[in-house]
């Protein structure tokens, strides 16, 4: 990347507030622009597609579309995206998920200033950026034993991305017809695929795929934060 040029960054986070001071953080930084903002997943995921922005910085618990949902459907779109997360949530598991899906930075809410706009720079340049409480679970996750056939997968994984935004609409009390507006499609194919995550998860009604959700960060519990 040209080293005078601009970095364009793309800002996604559900809290109106939190977006504008972000924002206000990199317009006072002459190596930041703002290329647009996003109040959640599926906002950005064609935002991304249209204005490419060099980084895209993504929070994980939103509504509709989660970060995690939305990094897999960018990178899947371009490969080359560079997605830096910043998030309230910063256990193992979400580390374990998110490198999984390719992220190339990740850093908590309680990094400076600073620390923020060292990490955008260092992933625009290609480079990986960890805050230091990620960068201890991912030595965890390095000495983790893995299976017979070296996988680490939960049944999560073994979800298409379509049922995985199914999962994260039922989970947040959405009924079939509105799942299918959602997502414009059928209330017989929302049907289908609730069928299918719960064969998939052994889960066989819609309070067990609830508390599914919030045990693996899929949707926040009532007393979450982001």
């Amino acid at each position: 990347m040209n080293p005078l040029k601009q970095i364009s960054v793309m800002v996604v986070d559900d809290h109106a507030m939190v977006r504008q001071g972000l924002c206000a953080i990199l317009s006072k930084d002459s190596r930041f622009k703002v290329a647009g903002q996003a109040k959640n997943g599926r906002e950005a995921v064609p935002l991304v597609r249209t204005l490419q922005p060099d980084v895209v910085l993504m929070d994980i618990g939103m509504a509709t579309l989660n970060g995690l949902e939305a990094t897999r459907q960018i990178l899947a779109n371009n490969p080359a995206a560079k997605v830096l997360i910043l998030s309230a949530h910063s256990d193992r598991d979400y580390v374990e998920r998110l490198i999984a899906a390719g992220v190339v930075g990740y850093i908590d809410k309680e990094s400076s200033a600073e620390i923020l706009t060292k990490a955008i720079h260092e992933v625009a340049q290609g480079r990986k950026f960890f805050s230091a409480i990620i960068i201890q679970h991912l030595h965890s996750i390095a000495n983790t034993p893995t299976g017979k056939d070296g996988s680490k997968k939960t049944n999560h994984s073994a979800l298409t991305r379509r049922e995985a935004e199914v999962l994260q609409i039922i989970a947040e009390g959405a009924t079939s017809k509105q799942i299918a507006a959602e997502l414009n499609i059928s209330i017989k194919t929302v049907e289908k695929h609730r069928q299918g995550i719960m064969d998939k998860l052994k889960i066989h009604d819609i309070a067990g795929l609830t508390r599914y959700a919030i045990a693996m960060g899929v949707i926040e519990g009532k007393a979450q934060l982001n």
